[in-house]
């Protein structure tokens, strides 16, 4: 199966609070979106793993992609070693995507910076044609994704470039709060961690609608590129 966009995520719910809003816009341009998440967060201080799975499964459903995954690596212990490249590039081979979106390359967590150098490397790796591969029994083809974008996360990153979201934002809400055990909760008695507060929630719509004004829309959230962006005409910029 084809993907224009597979987005990586060293934990289900990163990818849902770092580019969600894009996920549903590009969705509802006809793109075909995918979510691969590195672990299943089982350190997390709230909930467990099974529950993070079946909150998981219900973001995907809000946003609409095509298909989740999730490659069990120990989570935060998983390394960028030849393992753990591999496994990423057979689902890069898999599905064989345009644009691949990953984690932040710098961020308070240390595994979102270890997700994005590992999948920006395998990126790389999975165009290799001495690089062989197999996936229920079939040789798989090489494949390079054509971009590879970083989402912003806890850190405030200067971005390279913003994507309009007007509309999308209330989206990006909904499929965030599918993972109610990690968030906001004013009932709840488990112990509180940096994501649980109120501001926390909060930000994810006035990071967003900061963005925005900064380029004259509602909302927008932003991305770091490892390569310079390229327009057709100066006509395509906002």
């Amino acid at each position: 199966m084809k993907l224009d966009i597979l987005a990586f995520g060293a934990h289900p719910d990163d990818v849902e609070l770092g580019c969600a809003a894009t996920i549903a816009k590009e969705i509802s341009l006809g793109k075909k979106v995918g979510i691969v998440d590195l672990t299943r967060g089982e350190l997390g201080t709230r909930g467990s793993a099974e529950l993070r799975d079946k909150e998981a499964a219900k973001a995907a459903e809000i946003l609409g992609v095509t298909v989740r995954e999730n490659l069990a690596f120990a989570d935060g212990f998983f390394k960028n070693d030849k393992e753990h490249q591999l496994a990423i590039i057979r689902m890069i081979r898999k599905y064989q995507p345009e644009i691949v979106l990953c984690n932040a390359i710098d961020d308070r967590h240390i595994d979102h910076g270890k997700g994005s150098s590992l999948v920006s490397d395998a990126c790389f790796l999975s165009g290799l044609l001495k690089i062989e591969t197999e996936l229920e029994g079939e040789k798989q083809e090489k494949w390079r994704p054509k971009q590879v974008y970083h989402y912003i996360q806890w850190k405030n990153i200067e971005p390279d470039f913003v994507v309009d979201v007007t509309g999308f934002i209330q989206k990006k809400v909904d499929a965030v709060f599918a993972y109610g055990s990690q968030f906001y909760d004013p009932k709840s008695s488990e112990p509180e961690t940096p994501i649980t507060s109120k501001n926390f929630t909060d930000s994810i719509e006035y990071r967003a609608r900061d963005l925005g004004r900064l380029i004259g829309v509602d909302y927008a959230e932003g991305f770091t590129t490892e390569r310079y962006v390229a327009v057709e005409d100066l006509s395509k910029l906002i």
